[in-house]
């Protein structure tokens, strides 16, 4: 059987039939025996596909040969087994993500309960952590965790909107805004009011957030700049654009947070 589609057409419609499916890299990649670092460069289109190994998909995806190799093939959004409502909602959920304001709030305002002392806690690396800890949870769940978007800017990923955010809880009376300098430089640190609510956080979302506080937050701005500039998220990101959550399933180590089984 001949392919006439391009490497980068065929990973897209795997992409969108296993997100209709309501399937997670891991589950595919399990079913038809390949590698989920393989799975992941066929989807991006970094890799071909041999005809075997687009039959065990076709069996696992529930799709023709003939019209997955069509110019003109168009996914299904209807699926066997009743599961139509939740996958759409799932791929929406994951490819479109939301601000959870609260969500949003309680993070930060936890993040500077454990790191607001530490004289390094400056904007650039309080963004870096919040970047960390919303990339991180997303690749070990492909759930959002604050829903936050990140735009690509010259010193580093910068949550959208956080200026606002952090504005409107100054005037609420939950942050305070220091103007002081670091190593002779200017800073903008930022003091927590009030506690955050644990009862909103939960225990996943926790782990991730102190395993990231653990890691980076002594760091200075250069050394956490530095470190995020080489992350795959970043790196696949052009300037000002903002940057995609499904680029965290692309990472290597040591970005990665998630254990992979791999071919090798």
């Amino acid at each position: 059987m001949e392919l006439k589609l391009s490497q980068q057409q065929i990973g897209q419609r795997i992409v969108e039939l296993r997100k209709v499916k309501g399937l997670s890299q891991d589950d595919l990649a399990k079913s038809i025996g390949m590698s989920r670092p393989s799975l992941a460069k066929l989807e991006l289109g970094n890799r071909g596909v041999d005809v075997f190994e687009l039959q065990k998909l076709s069996l696992t995806l529930e799709f023709s040969l003939d019209e997955f190799l069509s110019p003109d093939f168009k996914v299904s959004q209807e699926v066997p087994n009743g599961k139509e409502k939740s996958t759409n909602k799932e791929e929406l959920r994951i490819s479109v993500p939301s601000l959870r304001v609260d969500k949003f709030k309680n993070v930060l305002l936890y993040i500077l309960e454990r790191c607001a002392g530490k004289p390094n806690i400056g904007e650039t690396v309080l963004y870096k952590l919040l970047y960390f800890c919303d990339f991180n949870y997303y690749e070990l769940y492909e759930e959002h965790l604050t829903g936050a978007r990140y735009k690509k800017l010259p010193f580093g990923p910068v949550p959208y909107k956080l200026d606002s955010i952090i504005n409107q809880m100054i005037d609420n009376g939950q942050l305070k805004r220091v103007k002081t300098e670091y190593h002779d430089f200017p800073q903008t640190r930022y003091m927590p009011l009030e506690k955050s609510d644990l009862t909103k956080l939960s225990a996943a979302e926790k782990t991730v957030i102190d395993n990231v506080i653990q890691q980076m937050s002594d760091w200075n701005a250069t050394k956490i700049s530095e470190y995020s500039h080489k992350d795959m998220p970043w790196l696949a990101t052009n300037d000002g654009d903002y940057i995609s959550y499904n680029l965290s399933f692309y990472r290597e180590l040591p970005y990665s947070v998630r254990v992979y089984d791999d071919e090798n």
